[in-house]
């Protein structure tokens, strides 16, 4: 439960058609396993007590009261367990026979919810047996206690209020108008669904889809139970196809026809977070629920659901190769419509030969392609200083002659010893001054030269340099366009790496290729021995571990201790937990202490899910201060 984590589980039992005795002994031995890996909910299938493929005995007295004295069975076998239990089962009420949800623990039989939507075609005939229930929640009496009974009826952990379940039965799911739709909005994060889905040829594919966008519409965790093996197959099969969604994600899914159990963590916290940044979802809207609380004793959830080092690029590689195609094209859109709102006649970069340039070259490239610009009217200009090397210089010249652009070469040497003795700063001082001169005074250049073209300065700085502050005020910090604003340093390589791959021109891509080999540097030092001594990395940190703490500190507004929980797991064995803690203090120290940097950043094409920009998705004051972030850290003195 820490951190909001919570074990669940969908299980399959093996049953036998109306054994409710083997049936519950099943069910049992499913729980136990679950509750011995750490599961706090299990979900069961529907009817499942007695089997779904009953038939006309559901009309019998002798079944019902089998389910009945098994449930009870059941809740007195489970007391001393610290998991929750849902499970289907009929149920009579008033003489009416119903397809309910029973949900029990510690020893309670805490609501019973009964399936809405009672199909009665193809190859079901529910209808027959059983009533549509009842949204407006009562009270009925089961073993002398008295239990609420209706569709609108929520439970909610009194120790993680963010943990409230709520429940819908199989084809409820499957109408326009899911009953989860509701629950979810009268505050469920965690919908589960006890099901019995009959298998037929590409009904799975139809069936996780179902499953993955509610849970992306509601904004929960969808636990999706099946029926499976034991059940009648007289006239169809089923499978046993257990899911397990949160917020559209698919974090674990059974094998048909195994009867598999399906474990995993979801994070109801990350699930609060996102409604809280969602304005327009309805949270409080629906009238007349019940709420019923539970307890559960507070403990660590032990994680084993995996959580991707580079959270801004998808890890498959067919989807990433969309994604890149996708933003690239985004980027440039974006720059188009620029230089054609300001009528610009060229577009004016500083090629350094490094990735962030690179990037932004080929974006403009594409720009002017879309706009039917000539190519010759894009200046690259080289401005070698004290650190620039060999290796970066050439591979600028190149990249410029393989995309067929103007190139110009400024040096700055001069200029910037010049301004040094303006100031009385001796050059053997190699400070911040002595490298801030250098990048504010091609800064200069590029929009001096914008002005004698009719040009647009486009901006090379990505969201990492962002979030960091990595870049000289009023130097490469300012552009006219950035249309790297919103793309993090890890997604730059990515890309870059894409039109390497497919631009079918070998001397572009070797060019590109050794770009994505160099080592990245302001190279605002002098070289030793010809190499590049300023490296990026060794001063503010890995960018990999920055991108990560920037994606769950802007997407989902999880505090330090979490995003250290979450990064110890996912860089297990890259890197030791002290060094993530110390670069992960650096980051927030940077991203406070900076964020003047960006209260005027230039204008630039958004393309993620985060981005900085002060007009649109973050504004923080430029004063606020981190100490409240920083002493949670301090508090992780010792690893968990």
């Amino acid at each position: 439960m820490k951190n909001g984590f919570i074990k669940v589980g969908a299980v399959t039992p093996g049953i036998r058609v109306a054994d409710c005795k083997y049936n519950r002994e099943q069910i049992l031995e499913g729980i136990r396993k679950a509750a011995e890996q750490g599961v706090k909910l299990v979900v069961l299938p529907e009817l499942c007590l007695t089997g779904y493929t009953c038939g006309d005995l559901f009309l019998q007295e002798t079944l019902l009261q089998g389910a009945e004295e098994s449930l009870m069975w059941l809740i007195t076998r489970t007391k001393e367990l610290p998991v929750y239990v849902l499970l289907g089962m009929p149920y009579s009420v008033d003489c009416k026979l119903y397809d309910v949800g029973a949900f029990f623990g510690r020893g309670k039989l805490l609501g019973m919810i009964p399936k809405l939507h009672i199909p009665n075609y193809s190859e079901f005939y529910e209808a027959r047996y059983f009533t549509r229930g009842n949204q407006q929640v009562r009270m009925i009496t089961v073993d002398g206690q008295q239990v609420p009974f209706g569709t609108r009826l929520l439970f909610r952990c009194h120790e993680l209020p963010e943990f409230t379940i709520g429940c819908e039965i199989c084809e409820d799911l499957w109408v326009s108008l899911p009953p989860s739709s509701e629950h979810a909005t009268a505050g469920a994060t965690v919908i589960c669904n006890p099901s019995a889905s009959v298998e037929v040829t590409a009904k799975e594919d139809y069936r996780r889809q179902l499953v993955r966008m509610q849970a992306a519409r509601t904004v929960s965790a969808y636990i999706y139970a099946d029926a499976g093996e034991g059940e009648s197959t007289t006239d169809v099969v089923f499978s046993g196809h257990n899911m397990i969604s949160e917020n559209g994600t698919m974090l674990a899914e059974s094998r048909r026809f195994t009867n598999d159990m399906t474990i995993t963590e979801i994070d109801v916290k990350k699930l609060s977070a996102e409604r809280r940044r969602m304005n327009t979802y309805d949270s409080g809207m629906c009238e007349d629920y019940m709420i019923i609380e539970f307890d559960l004793p507070v403990e660590k959830t032990a994680l084993t659901r995996d959580f991707a080092r580079t959270p801004f690029i998808p890890s498959d590689m067919i989807r990433r190769t969309e994604r890149c195609e996708e933003i690239f094209i985004l980027q440039a859109m974006g720059l188009k419509k620029r230089l054609l709102h300001t009528n610009c006649r060229s577009a004016v970069i500083g090629l350094s030969g490094g990735l962030d340039s690179t990037l932004a070259l080929l974006v403009t490239v594409r720009a002017f392609d879309l706009a039917g610009m000539e190519r010759n009217g894009i200046l690259g200009i080289t401005m070698p200083g004290y650190g620039t090397t060999d290796r970066t210089y050439q591979n600028a010249l190149q990249m410029g002659k393989a995309l067929g652009i103007t190139l110009k070469e400024i040096s700055i040497v001069k200029a910037v010893d010049q301004h040094l003795m303006d100031i009385q700063h001796e050059k053997a001082e190699h400070d911040i001054t002595y490298e801030n001169s250098q990048a504010r005074e091609r800064t200069q250049i590029l929009m001096d030269v914008a002005n004698q073209t009719g040009g647009l300065v486009v901006g090379t700085g990505d969201l990492s340099e962002l979030a960091l502050g990595w870049a000289t005020y009023n130097g490469d910090h300012m552009s006219m366009y950035g249309v790297n604003a919103s793309v993090p340093k890890t997604l730059v390589r990515h890309l870059v790496r894409y039109v390497a791959d497919t631009c079918g021109e070998k001397a572009l891509a070797d060019v590109l290729y050794d770009v994505l080999d160099t080592p990245v540097s302001p190279e605002l030092l002098p070289p030793e021995h010809g190499q590049i001594v300023q490296k990026t990395e060794d001063v503010v940190g890995p960018y990999e571990l920055h991108d990560f703490f920037l994606y769950y500190m802007m997407r989902f507004g999880f505090s330090p201790a979490k995003i250290f929980r979450l990064a110890k797991r996912a860089f297990d064995g890259e890197y030791e937990e002290e060094v993530i803690l110390k670069w992960l203090k650096i980051f927030y120290q940077r991203f406070f202490s900076q964020q003047f940097k960006r209260s005027c950043i230039p204008d630039g094409p958004k393309v993620g899910t985060v981005a900085l920009s002060p007009r649109g998705d973050w504004r923080m004051p430029s004063d606020a201060v981190a100490d409240l972030w920083l002493n949670e850290l301090e508090s992780l003195s010792r690893p968990e």
